[in-house]
């Protein structure tokens, strides 16, 4: 049974969402403030958290930067603000996916399910490690068994997304892709999600693999079409 951790404050909300979870044959657990589940969510094991952003004592930002640093799991922020650019820092903090309020239940274990699922498909492969596990490519290389990436011999951290998405390109080198097919490719939520997300991602990757992210080198944007990565 997934694990699932809800900070929220409104403990009105939070209930609802936890037994409509429990409904869905979750284990979750709830807490209303934001010391107290950044507490939980670092000393013990979940499988996912959901992550309100207004907070009290330590807001939603904050606790997303710091449970990224800690683990590798995924994060749902919740909202009830509409402005992208909260959307875009907490992506940016790395954040697996935003849903804005109010929203449904049903989208919600939506959501919780297709994240779920493609984490589990990420961890899966316990196969021993063969030529085809690692890719080397113009000062890259990734270990696709441990989910590693060297940058000029120098390991950088990647969130779950980010190496996802730099996995895809290199492996699909000068193709070019919309946003949209980024996002339906790494992301494989349909029509739950922001494409805007995978503008950032993009960013974020130019910002750990590029030696100047404005003259990019491996990921071009071909205007008005999408993003290619060159060989």
């Amino acid at each position: 049974m997934k694990h699932i951790l809800i900070i929220e404050d409104d403990t009105v909300i939070a209930e609802v969402q936890k037994d409509y979870l429990e409904a869905n044959g979750y284990s979750v657990d709830v807490a209303t403030s934001g010391d107290t589940g950044l507490q939980k969510a670092l000393r013990e094991e979940y499988d996912l958290l959901i992550l309100d952003l207004m907070l009290p004592i330590v807001d939603g930002f904050e606790i997303c930067k710091q449970v990224r640093k800690a683990k590798n799991i995924p994060i749902l922020l919740v909202s009830a603000k509409k402005e992208d650019i909260d959307k875009i820092r907490g992506l940016g903090l790395g954040a697996d996916d935003h849903i804005s309020k109010p929203f449904s239940l049903g989208e919600l274990v939506a959501r919780v399910k297709a994240h779920l699922a493609r984490y589990d498909r990420l961890v899966s492969d316990s196969k021993p490690r063969t030529a085809k596990e690692e890719i080397r490519l113009r000062g890259i290389r990734i270990d696709k068994l441990a989910r590693r990436v060297y940058i000029n011999g120098n390991e950088v951290a990647f969130t779950s997304k980010e190496y996802d998405l730099l996995l895809f390109l290199v492996t699909h080198p000068n193709w070019v892709f919309s946003k949209t097919e980024l996002f339906e490719k790494i992301w494989g939520l349909d029509s739950y999600g922001d494409i805007a997300t995978v503008t950032v991602h993009i960013s974020k990757l130019r910002e750990k693999i590029e030696s100047d992210p404005a003259k990019p080198q491996y990921i071009e944007t071909v205007w008005g079409v999408g993003y290619r990565f060159l060989l």
